[in-house]
């Protein structure tokens, strides 16, 4: 499978209209958040405000975060971005980009291992790869489950071998984690879904191979 290629505006406008929708899903959660508390605290005025503000400040905050380096993630350079046939032998595990097979893994959560050529397609085309430990915790996996919940360009599955408990990898770059709550998780995602470097960021995370859960 391929797609046309696009033009710089092209991409530049597919890009916009996908942070969009990033935008309007975070505004989603803030709303159900806040009917939550509207429910609990019924009577109280401003209370609906008080959340809206905080998580107001909780973007921000994650929007700095994101513009600055963030401790603990490796980079790599001269990765290839040429299409293959057959297996890959990576120098990352999981891989953070490289020859690739030509579709792409769609993108969502998995129960079971996906394919390595795939998902580096998928991390081509802007997607954040989020790779746990099968002996993971049930409620660690959770959390990396909900993670994607809200993204159309998170790909999350096990992965034997890890070099850590969780990983989370980008095209170019990588951030291995000893639990799925740490902090730097969020501050990953932020940065580096659908990074506009890439020559492919915005191309689809669907319609490839892979059935999520």
């Amino acid at each position: 499978m391929s797609t046309k290629p696009r033009t710089k505006d092209e991409r530049a406008a597919k890009l916009a209209e996908l942070r969009k929708e990033q935008a309007r899903a975070a505004r989603r959660r803030t709303a159900a958040v806040s009917a939550v508390a509207g429910t609990l605290v019924l009577g109280l005025v401003g209370v609906t405000t008080v959340v809206l503000v905080g998580e107001a400040r909780r973007t921000a905050a994650l929007e700095a975060e994101a513009a600055a380096d963030i401790d603990g993630v490796e980079s790599f350079d001269g990765l290839v971005f040429d299409h293959v046939t057959g297996t890959v032998d990576y120098a990352q595990t999981p891989p953070a980009g490289g020859a690739h097979d030509a579709v792409w893994q769609n993108c969502g959560v998995y129960d079971e291992p996906v394919v390595d050529e795939h998902a580096v397609h998928s991390l081509e085309h802007g997607a954040i790869w989020l790779t746990y430990d099968p002996g993971l915790p049930a409620d660690q996996v959770a959390l990396l489950r909900a993670r994607a919940a809200d993204e159309s360009y998170v790909l999350v599955s096990p992965y034997e071998g890890l070099p850590s408990p969780v990983v989370a990898t980008a095209w170019g770059h990588q951030l291995q984690l000893d639990a799925a709550d740490d902090d730097r998780l969020d501050v990953f995602v932020r940065k580096y879904l659908l990074n506009p470097e890439l020559p492919e960021a915005g191309a689809l995370c669907s319609s490839g191979v892979g059935q999520p859960a």
